[in-house]
């Protein structure tokens, strides 16, 4: 009994439970004991391995990503505003266009960085689509295209401003208001135009304001 204590304290897997019945059987042959303890250990090494490899997920290179998606559209009116990756691997590319983006754009980027990333090895589910019109801006590009559209932007402060976006810059950018005034003396407000000026990180959000 003393023999058999150690193994059954050890005993993991049906292979541990195996070897105690064959020792219990085997009338202590050591050689047959010594042969299917081996192939027992190589068996369990083996099957830890593939749930090691099914459980780890190979995840996408988003820097490889984001240098491939930007070469694509070089020479284009495209450019890319973002790239999203799940835990999971969902992958979601945005794109904006200086006119505009179809369907068969986003399509057509699709089937390139499929080719280019092939799934089976990577094992991701890919989502290319376009900024939302509405969507608040995420690359200087969008603040240019949207010069002389009225925005609207949103202070980290939490004021609220409307006007036309009328210069952009890598540091900051400006928009005209139409607020009413009222001048001293004056018998009530006139309206006029105000220029505010912003730098990008006491920016909250900026967004195109779609008129009705």
């Amino acid at each position: 009994m003393r023999l058999i204590y150690p193994i059954i304290s050890r005993a993991s897997s049906d292979f541990d439970l195996f070897l105690l019945s064959l020792q219990l059987h085997s009338g202590g042959d050591r050689r047959l004991l010594l042969f299917f303890s081996i192939a027992a250990s190589r068996k369990r090494v083996s099957s830890e391995a593939g749930q090691d490899k099914k459980q780890t997920k190979q995840m996408i290179d988003k820097t490889a990503l984001k240098a491939f998606v930007e070469k694509q559209l070089e020479g284009t009116d495209l450019f890319l505003v973002g790239i999203d990756i799940s835990p999971d691997n969902d992958i979601t590319v945005e794109i904006d266009s200086d006119t505009s983006v179809d369907i068969d754009r986003c399509v057509g980027l699709t089937k390139e960085i499929e080719k280019e990333f092939d799934r089976d090895e990577e094992d991701y589910r890919l989502e290319v689509g376009s900024a939302g019109l509405t969507s608040p801006f995420k690359v200087l590009r969008q603040y240019e295209k949207n010069i002389g559209n009225e925005v609207e932007v949103i202070t980290t402060g939490g004021k609220k401003f409307k006007g036309v976006l009328q210069s952009v810059g890598p540091e900051s950018f400006s928009i005209i208001s139409a607020e009413k005034i009222k001048h001293e003396g004056a018998k009530r407000p006139v309206l006029e135009d105000v220029r505010h000026d912003f730098t990008y990180p006491e920016v909250k959000s900026t967004k195109y304001l779609l008129q009705f």
